[in-house]
């Protein structure tokens, strides 16, 4: 091997740029027996030795890999995070229930009373004066079995019963009550009521589940309500207090989010004790039931038990002129539907479902002569009405959504011209506070 000079070797791993070196090799014409290109400079080879390209090769690979498993981890999680999200927007867990049906317990369920004492009498010894009372809401308590529930979207199932949750406001309230007091200020010369009715979910689940279920105090929401009416022009009912005196009977249907016959006899009996009126007894009425009622809720939310629709037949007879959407009047006998049967429209029973105009003409001994009521009301109305014919001489039913649309005269001018002596304002706690409802019920008026 020929012997070099040290400073004539290039070493590209040492690679000197400095500028003594660069002078040096502009000095060096034949340097390595290449040629000198124009510039003066030699050629200057970039590759690295092997060893170095196949080092900078696996650092490549291994950023390469690193980069790739972070990309899939993000993946990864992202894909967790969009699950667990979906998850809970589709179906919320509460407490210790699951998105599916639990396993049967050997607990018993608490037991609905089907045939309930047919005088309708309180339960409790709570006085009457308190039961009334629209600043003293009662709780409710319910036999609780400790069973677990779930919810379904909107539906809270316990017990094979469907429970519609409550998502109502402070606002809501102060809007239901604030319209209410406009509309009875326009009724002169005539007495005004209002009546708000808790749902199931209030009245029919235990203290345990109701501190969990996703539902607002429905107590709160209609104490609200009732603070902010007028009573100098519309006089609040409590119907909450008797309700919750009777939560472990059969005031609710399973399968629907309406109430039972019964529910809305304890209603009445409600308004009865308060305005100071003989109240009509069960007793001397007769219970007709239909069963087989698969409700509302039946589609909304699996497991739960079909119902029995009960109605009573009255010891006296009214007369029911409806007026249907399409202008329509048609004469009944009755109250009720008493041709209905089991199925999904069974709660159709009472005074035909909805109508824009329902008029009962009452020959009830109690009737007081001369004294009419005109209710505008929701669907939950419909069980509730018939026994106001026991004593009212006549009650006229309006519809809040299409009473309008057959009647000449708007509420008030219809309420003058057919000698009405007493209005009640009466709704669902759902319908008292759906801003779209209320807003329907003043639009009545116009």
């Amino acid at each position: 091997m020929s012997d070099r000079n040290s400073s004539d070797y290039l070493n590209l791993d040492n690679f000197d740029e400095s500028l003594d070196s660069r002078e040096y090799r502009r000095r060096q014409p034949n340097r390595r027996g290449g040629s000198v290109p124009r510039n003066g400079r030699p050629p200057y080879d970039r590759r690295p030795p092997a060893r170095k390209r196949r080092r900078n090769r696996r650092r490549i690979r291994n950023r390469i890999v690193i980069v790739l498993s972070f990309l899939l981890i993000l993946t990864l999680l992202t894909t967790l995070i969009v699950i667990i999200v979906h998850g809970c927007s589709k179906r919320t867990t509460v407490a210790t229930s699951t998105e599916t049906k639990p396993p049967a317990t050997t607990a018993a369920a608490p037991t609905a009373v089907t045939n309930p004492p047919s005088s309708g009498s309180t339960q409790t010894n709570v006085p009457v004066s308190k039961l009334i009372s629209t600043t003293n809401f009662i709780p409710s308590k319910p036999t609780d079995n400790n069973a677990d529930g779930w919810v379904s979207g909107s539906i809270y199932v316990w017990n094979q019963n469907g429970f519609e949750l409550f998502g109502g406001s402070e606002s809501s309230s102060a809007y239901y009550a604030q319209t209410v007091n406009t509309l009875a200020g326009k009724l002169s010369g005539v007495s005004c009521y209002s009546m708000i009715v808790p749902n199931h979910a209030e009245i029919g689940l235990p203290e345990r589940l109701r501190q969990t279920v996703p539902s607002n105090s429905q107590a709160d929401n209609i104490k609200a309500a009732y603070a902010a009416m007028n009573t100098s022009v519309v006089k609040p009912i409590n119907a909450y207090n008797y309700l919750s005196q009777h939560c472990d009977e059969y005031i609710y249907f399973k399968s629907d989010h309406h109430w039972t016959g019964l529910g809305a006899y304890y209603a009445y009996s409600a308004l009865a004790d308060t305005l100071g009126m003989k109240k009509l007894s069960l007793d001397d009425c007769t219970e007709q039931k239909i069963e087989g009622f698969t409700g509302t809720l039946t589609d909304l939310a699996g497991g739960l038990d079909t119902d029995t629709v009960s109605y009573w037949q009255f010891p006296y007879e009214v007369g029911m002129d409806i007026t249907d959407a399409n202008g329509a009047v048609n004469h009944y006998s009755s109250p009720y539907y008493e041709q209905e049967t089991s199925g999904t429209l069974s709660y159709g029973v009472f005074i035909y479902g909805d109508n824009p105009l329902t008029v009962m003409k009452s020959q009830s001994s109690e009737a007081e002569k001369g004294r009419k009521i005109a209710v505008i009301k929701e669907s939950y109305g419909n069980a509730f009405v018939p026994y106001l014919t026991y004593n009212f001489e006549e009650v006229h039913v309006m519809d809040m959504r299409t009473f309008r649309s057959v009647s000449a005269d708007n509420f008030a001018g219809y309420c003058q011209k057919n000698g009405i002596t007493d209005v009640l304002f009466f709704n669902g706690i759902m319908s008292a506070n759906n801003p779209d409802l209320i807003d329907s019920m003043s639009a009545q008026f116009n």
